[in-house]
This record gives C-alpha cells, structure tokens and sequence, in this order.
C-alpha cells in the first residue's frame, strides 16, 4: 500500500504489545486514523493514516537490546515522515531496577538532538495518578497496589523522581500538580526554567484528563514526549487541522468465525476476569510444571477442550472458550523457583502462541482475545501479524483491532493485565464492529 501523501504526524514506539494497542486506542479515540505495527515492517505505510505506533517487545530485555531495537523504530518512523515522537511505557513505570525506561529515554533523546523531555504515566481512566512526583495506582502507592509482587517488574517505590534518576545520567525535575492546574503557559514556563536548570527529564504530575490535555499543549513542540498512554488524548487536539478522518478513525470491517480468551497475565485485575468469566465459559488451565514435563500432552489437552466446545456448538454460536495459564502470585512464585524464572514463563508464552496457531488454522477461531503484554506478543508473532488496524474501545486502553499480514484478517483484543473491568472477557464480544 503507498504511503499517504503527506504522511503520519505522530510516531510512536511502544515498549509491549498491549501497551501499543493501549496507546492507539488513545490517538484513535481523540481523531487519529491509528495504524499499529508488530515490531519494525518492511512494507509500506497505509494511505491515510496520522499516526504509527510501533510495538516492541521490550519492556524487560537486556537494557542494550532495548536501546537498538528502540533506535531502530526511531529511524524507521523518521523515514515515514513522522515531526513528533512518542516513547510509551505501562501505566504503572514498570520497569527493571536499571531500566529501561530511563535508558531508552536517554538514548532517544540523543538521537533526536533533544535535552529535555516529560515523563508522565498517568492514566486517570484506569485509576493511574502521579502527585507530587508519587505513582498512584487504584488510588494507593503504587508499591502498595499489587505491583510490587510483579514476577518481572516489581515496583517497590512509588517516587518517579526517584526510580527514573537511578535510571539515567540526566537530571530529573517535576512539573507539579499546583503549576498544571494554573494552565499550558505556566507548564511551558516550568519547563523552560527546568531547561535552564540542566534538568533534562521532568516527571509530571496528572491526577485527570483535564491536567493531560493541559500538559499535552505544552508539549507541542517537543520532540520526543514520554509517557503512558493518557497523554495521548490531548496530542491529536494539537493537530486537529490537519488529521485525516476525524470522524471515522475508529471504523473496522466486522469478522465473523469462533471465539477464544488466551490468558497469561498473572495481575489481580486478570485473575477476577477469569474467575468472572469461568463462570460463562468452557475453561481449562495450562499449569507451567505440567508444560515442563510433558508439553505436547498439556497443549493437546487444551486444543481438545476448545475442539470439544466448538462441536458442540456446531449449529449455534456457543461462545468463547477461555485458556489460560494466569495464577496467584503463589503458585507463580512456586512455578519460578522450581523452573527458574525465564523457563517457567517462556513455558507459557509458547504454550500460548502454539495454542493460538491451531485454534487460528485448524479450529476456525477468528476472534481471539488475549490477557497479558508478553502473552500478546507470544501470539501475535505466533500468528504472523504485522500489522493491527484499531477500532472502538471495550475498556479504556483496550480496542478491539483487525489484523494486517494474517492469512485471513483476525479480529483481535490485546489486554494489558492490569486494565479491563471484571466482565471484560465477556462484555467484549458484545462490542465487536
């Protein structure tokens, strides 16, 4: 497909797989035609489309390989065109103790000859607030919501200005809640005051929209801006005039074929999902030291359930069928100590992604829903998607999307563990285009 005449505006690069189908679900939601793509193509943009989010998968890779595959994104997405770039991270900072977050902040920085940038994780819609430079997620410190017992990212310390000064050689600032809530031009002050500081990274309080959208004006002329995904709504407003289909960004061709809900996520938010939605559903666990002794036998098993329920269902639509290898973080904390951490969760992701491949090609499955940032990028690079076409919200952060490169298009919903009401896994086929 050839590019648009003008180009994207927006480029973004996306540190998993739900977090990009968070962050476009945003632009979308606000007017921007949204195309996301599954690590760095090797095709041409789509006609039409304001803004690219590349989605990585490196949350939690060694810090080097994040900064190369980052930079690599960068240089694609300037090569597409893109004026204003955009680093998103979870919600939650989440993050290894020495990155990398702060160094690929830094790194992208440097290749677009920038000395200062925001930092701003907020997402008020899913109860994600920062301030005085503290994290708040469900209305407590973050190190106090379930997130410090985190299998990969713990997060013990709720002070941004803290965590993302560990992180990297730049001087850390704040742009607090009292200098947002006096409007943009007191925020574009700040933020030159802090340049002349030698600050090069400002955390950024937000406690709801209205304080994003503000901080989102004074970020117009930034070149890189870092952030969740909240500051998204309020970028688009900054190019209104320009952005091709305001009123249709969201708009998909519907996909008709059975149902699944994969599960790997181990968050608290997924956990009452699935209890939610066993009730609804055909259900079978994938339990990881039964995959380590006998996998072929655990994915089998789990395909047979699935076949089982589509067959019974033959003249009739039955619904999804839910599998899933989430657990309370016990039994996640056992599974890692008996396997080690890497092997225990590698054994899932590729249960998961073999799983998806034959409910795709063998079982007639079209839409497919899937908890969890590493378990989404497990399957979508199972089922060869390069590309994801975004539509309407289910919850916030969470669109349903059409799939670009599959064999036949897939109708699909990447969920970030922690977001989604506890009805998502039944509500969201109830919302499809």
């Amino acid at each position: 497909m050839a590019n648009s005449t003008s180009g994207p505006i927006l480029g973004c690069i996306a540190d998993d797989f739900t977090g990009a189908t968070d962050l476009a679900s945003q632009l979308v939601s606000a007017g921007m035609r949204t195309l996301q793509t599954i690590g760095i193509p090797d095709t041409p943009l789509e006609a039409g489309v304001d803004a690219v989010v590349v989605a990585l998968k490196s949350r939690t890779i060694p810090a080097s390989e994040a900064i190369k595959q980052s930079i690599q994104a960068l240089d694609w997405l300037r090569e597409q065109g893109c004026e204003q770039f955009y680093f998103k991270y979870c919600s939650t900072f989440d993050s290894t103790p020495a990155g990398n977050i702060g160094p690929v902040t830094e790194a992208l920085m440097e290749a677009l000859d920038t000395d200062f940038t925001d930092a701003c994780p907020a997402l008020p819609a899913n109860r994600r607030s920062v301030f005085n430079g503290y994290l708040f997620a469900n209305g407590v410190l973050l190190n106090e919501s379930g997130m410090q017992d985190h299998p990969l990212t713990p997060m013990t310390d709720a002070n941004l200005v803290r965590v993302l000064g560990a992180q990297t050689t730049r001087e850390i600032g704040l742009i607090d809640y009292a200098t947002l809530r006096q409007g943009d031009a007191a925020v574009t002050a700040r933020i030159e005051a802090l340049k002349a500081d030698g600050i090069g990274i400002a955390i950024c309080d937000a406690i709801d929209n209205e304080d994003l959208f503000v901080l989102a004006r004074a970020c117009r002329d930034l070149p890189l801006v870092t952030a969740g995904s909240g500051l998204a709504l309020g970028l688009p407003a900054n190019v209104a005039d320009r952005l091709n289909h305001r009123q249709d960004a969201a708009r998909l061709e519907p996909i008709a074929g059975r149902e699944a809900v994969l599960s790997g996520s181990c968050s608290r938010a997924t956990l009452a999902q699935i209890d939610h939605a066993k009730q609804h559903m055909p259900s079978f666990h994938l339990d990881a030291q039964a995959l380590h002794d006998d996998y072929a036998s655990v994915v089998d098993a789990a395909l047979a359930c699935a076949e089982a329920h589509f067959q019974a269902h033959a003249d009739d639509d039955g619904g999804p069928v839910l599998i899933y290898a989430s657990a309370a973080p016990e039994e996640v904390r056992q599974a890692q100590q008996r396997l080690g951490v890497q092997e225990a969760g590698e054994l899932v992701e590729r249960a998961l992604a073999d799983i998806a491949s034959e409910l795709v090609s063998r079982l007639g499955v079209r839409r497919l829903l899937v908890a969890g940032g590493e378990t989404s990028g497990a399957v979508v690079s199972a089922l060869g998607v390069q590309g994801l076409r975004i539509g309407e919200s289910i919850d916030p952060g969470v669109p349903w999307t059409t799939t670009l490169g599959t064999e036949a298009p897939l109708a699909l919903a990447l969920k970030s563990g922690n977001f989604g009401a506890t009805d998502f896994m039944t509500k969201a086929w109830k919302l499809m285009p």
